[in-house]
């Protein structure tokens, strides 16, 4: 299972990483495996505003649907695009192409409450 060390990770299995006040998330490689293949991807417009741990969007597989959740408040500021055509990318590359949304931070504090990349694996 691919646990990149330089991101954090929600109980919920999203990852995020942070650049100054900027939020890039999605979902985890263990997180789409346990999905399958994803068919469907449906995230907010950009403009909404949600706090940590709010549905933000969900994911949908062949078998399944899931809920996404919001790994820091914030605006979200962009959305993958790409994955209106192409929901297999984030099957393919979870923590590149595959990203879900980006998300001006609010609350930065909360980083402190998200797991490291040992304590993810723990989880798992």
């Amino acid at each position: 299972m691919n646990i990149p060390t330089n991101l954090k990770y929600t109980r919920d299995h999203e990852w995020v990483q942070v650049e100054g006040e900027v939020a890039t998330a999605g979902i985890t490689d263990y997180a789409q495996s346990q999905l399958g293949d994803i068919v469907f991807v449906d995230v907010p417009s950009a403009g909404e505003t949600l706090l940590q741990g709010e549905v933000f969007g969900a994911i949908e597989a062949v078998k399944t649907v899931a809920d996404a959740f919001m790994p820091l408040s914030g605006e979200v500021i962009e959305v993958n695009g790409a994955l209106e055509s192409e929901p297999q990318l984030v099957n393919q590359d979870p923590y590149g192409k595959g990203w879900l949304i980006r998300i001006k931070v609010t609350h930065p504090e909360e980083l402190a409450k998200l797991l490291d990349a040992g304590a993810y694996e723990a989880l798992i």
